[in-house]
């Protein structure tokens, strides 16, 4: 196994694809709020659950193709709002949040402070767990490549 083969294995390319879908999402749902009381503002939102079904079926081609050591392959499909460049990076397409259940107001402007900050609480929770997980993996690769075991 060559040493970049390392940062490839196991549960850590699914933890960093994570963290990166994570990062996004904040800079939309910040872009939400920050426009919370613009007129005719459309709030906009990456689904977090069409997400995880597509780097779900990743990780399920992954496994079944023996392919330890590769990167994950997250589908590029229309509607997801989620897709991955050549270098691995994903970059998050802002699709129409659906309707809350928010009042629109005369402005038309569908002000949901509280489903914001919920969203954001959430999206932070997945971060702080992927990237907790994806450092407890990096310091046990540091411990054992330093023989520190």
């Amino acid at each position: 196994m060559r040493i970049g083969d390392l940062s490839n294995d196991g549960a850590m390319p699914a933890l960093e694809a994570m963290v990166r879908f994570a990062g996004g999402r904040q800079r939309l749902i910040a872009h939400n709020i920050s426009n919370i009381s613009t007129p005719n503002f459309q709030q906009v939102d990456a689904d977090p659950a069409e997400f995880q079904q597509s780097l779900g079926r990743a990780v399920d081609r992954r496994r079944k193709s023996g392919t330890a050591g590769s990167g994950l392959s997250i589908e590029n499909r229309a509607g997801t709002g989620v897709r991955q460049n050549a270098d691995g990076s994903l970059t998050l397409d802002a699709l129409a949040k659906k309707p809350s259940r928010n009042i629109l107001f005369h402005d038309r402007n569908n002000r949901g402070i509280e489903e914001l900050m919920s969203d954001q609480a959430e999206n932070l929770a997945a971060f702080r767990v992927a990237s907790d997980l994806l450092r407890s993996r990096h310091d046990l690769l540091r411990m054992a490549i330093g023989e520190r075991v």
